[in-house]
């Protein structure tokens, strides 16, 4: 079974986009193997009666099959492998003893040793069973929240922010799930916390109100799809571009490779500019001055067909060249054009648009100005004067 069925299988999870299934497809031959195994021990030991020998071989055979499956099944949700193996044991020593007839012993025997806290007993038997029950609704908490949140990320019917949204969700809902079976499973009564729940309610209110706030406040951001991954955003002086919505914090990326956690509560409650709300469209500005000198229409010429030339700009909408006013020392024009990759950067285009602009102007004899100054002198003390180098002389 393990050789004719496990590889179809396995190549069957592989090819599903999940990790987890990709995951579950590793451990697929081994566990069909295993299961195989004791599933025909547990029909054997069932259809007929062995001897004394027969059955202790039988016993032994089982548990081990046991003890092997409870460490498949725990590595196939991720669990430690000495966590694993100490399972298997457990589960080995309890199928042996069953088997033998044993197991009421064993049982009576970790239920016996216990002590008392208040009006509760607690025993051996219930420290294994809470520590069998913890791990195991780790491990598949874990391993369901990871497989959900594969295939919603691989949902193409969502968009980005919506399969965001529903991982969100859907781990919430299996963390609550987990928490309220472990509660049943380990029969601990809630009312006996009724004292002090009004106690941890304030404290809960005082002390987690900013995570609480920033949590109900990225699920909104998520809802209304005001800020999505991959937006490119400005916050105070932070701009970059939404790598991932976080519980606490939304995660921004900025050109130079550095991660900012923003809290979410500061994104619903500040001006958050975001150049890819409604359009990825960005219109960018590059002042440029030219001489009083030269041929301004040309100038004007030059500026656009370096816009052109550009690889970044888009065509639709088309550049434009403004002239803003005189200045001092130069005409004043600013070079519009469009761009749709801002998160890619946008001092790059403009550096690319200068670079092309200074050889159009070197190549067409547009002169670039700098600030220049001419000062008169109306008087001077009498007999200095200066020579040609700017020494000064007297007469």
């Amino acid at each position: 079974m393990q050789r004719w069925i496990g590889p179809k299988l396995k190549a069957f999870l592989n090819a599903r986009d999940a990790s987890a299934l990709q995951h579950l497809g590793d451990w697929a031959p081994r566990l069909i193997g295993v299961f195989t195994t004791v599933t025909l021990l547990i029909a054997a030991r069932s259809i007929t009666a062995f001897g004394a020998l027969g059955t202790v071989f039988v016993a032994l055979a089982l548990g081990l099959a046991l003890a092997r499956l409870v460490y498949v099944i725990a590595r196939i949700i991720k669990l430690n492998a000495a966590f694993a193996f100490i399972l298997g044991m457990f589960a080995a020593i309890a199928s042996i003893a069953g088997s033998l007839g044993s197991l009421e012993p064993l049982v009576s025997a970790l239920d016996g040793a216990a002590v008392r806290l208040g009006s509760r007993r607690i025993s051996i038997l219930d420290l294994i069973n809470a520590i069998i029950v913890i791990i195991t609704l780790y491990a598949g908490t874990k391993f369901v929240v990871q497989l959900l949140s594969s295939r919603i990320g691989n949902a193409r019917r969502l968009d980005l922010s919506q399969r965001v949204l529903f991982q969100k969700l859907s781990g919430i809902a299996v963390i609550a799930i987990a928490f309220f079976l472990g509660i049943e499973l380990l029969e601990i009564d809630l009312t006996a916390l009724a004292f002090f729940s009004g106690g941890l309610g304030i404290a809960i209110g005082f002390g987690m109100q900013k995570t609480f706030g920033n949590l109900i406040s990225g699920l909104i951001l998520l809802i209304d799809r005001s800020i999505k991954p991959g937006d490119v955003i400005v916050v105070d002086d932070t701009f970059g571009w939404v790598n991932k919505i976080g519980v606490r914090a939304v995660s921004i990326i900025t050109r130079d490779g550095i991660e900012y956690l923003i809290p979410n509560e500061i994104l619903m409650t500040e001006q958050v500019e975001n150049w890819s709300y409604s359009s990825r469209n960005v219109r960018i500005h590059v002042p440029v001055g030219v001489s009083y000198d030269c041929d301004i229409h040309k100038a004007q010429e030059l500026m656009l067909q370096a816009a052109k030339e550009t690889t970044r700009v888009l065509e639709t909408p088309p550049p434009n060249v403004w002239l803003k006013g005189y200045g001092d020392s130069s005409v004043d024009h600013d070079i519009l054009c469009w761009i749709s990759d801002a998160e890619e950067g946008v001092g790059n285009v403009k550096s690319a648009i200068l670079n092309r602009l200074w050889d159009l102007f070197k190549e067409n004899g547009i002169e670039i100005p700098f600030p220049q100054q001419d000062v008169h002198l109306k008087s001077l003390p009498e007999g200095v004067i200066f020579d040609a180098s700017g020494r000064r002389q007297k007469s």
